[in-house]
């Protein structure tokens, strides 16, 4: 008779036994570290340099209870894209609003509009023009940061260029200083 070169692992099968105690020993665990946490963090943050950032409970105003200076006609001024933030540096947060007709064919053009309100839950309003809809341009981007309005609008070289096909692109930016809204090109600064 020959032997095995394994020995015999007859003592290695598992029985009932085991497994009550791995389930045991689990649960014994599970309670420890239910009973055992980590304290709580305590890092703070720091304000960063620069504007105010308006505090969480403040809600922006929202653009779609505004009556924007825009001539529609029978359909309704449609508020395209928006952005907020404390523009002025007070606390309160500002909504940049890109707003246009609903027209039911082409591509009319964009108002870009500044809301805000008096006091907290005061009724919005427009304060500012940025993009008047006169100017025949549509605004494609828009954001607020760092206390400044950023946007990419289209616009047009001459009055030749047909409305659909708009040939200048321009990156204008805003920022409040000495009571207006200064645009980054002079001739484009509107006032309050």
């Amino acid at each position: 008779m020959q032997h095995s070169a394994v020995p015999d692992l007859s003592h290695t099968h598992t029985r009932p036994i085991h497994w009550v105690a791995t389930a045991t020993a689990v649960a014994g665990v599970v309670a420890l570290s239910s009973v055992l946490q980590p304290d709580p963090a305590t890092a703070a943050q720091t304000a960063a340099p620069g504007p105010k950032s308006a505090p969480a409970h403040l809600v922006p105003p929202d653009p779609a209870a505004v009556p924007f200076p825009l001539d529609c006609g029978p359909v309704k001024a449609l508020v395209v894209k928006k952005a907020s933030g404390d523009l002025d540096g007070d606390g309160h947060p500002e909504t940049v609003a890109s707003v246009h007709c609903d027209a039911p064919m082409g591509t009319p053009p964009d108002g870009l509009y500044v809301v805000t309100r008096d006091t907290e839950g005061g009724e919005p309003r427009v304060v500012a023009t940025l993009v008047d809809p006169k100017d025949r341009r549509t605004v494609t981007e828009l954001s607020v940061r760092d206390g400044a309005v950023r946007a990419t609008v289209l616009g047009y070289s001459s009055t030749d260029v047909p409305s659909c096909c708009p040939d200048v692109t321009d990156h204008p930016k805003w920022q409040w200083k000495n009571g207006a809204f200064v645009s980054d090109t002079p001739s484009q600064a509107r006032t309050v």
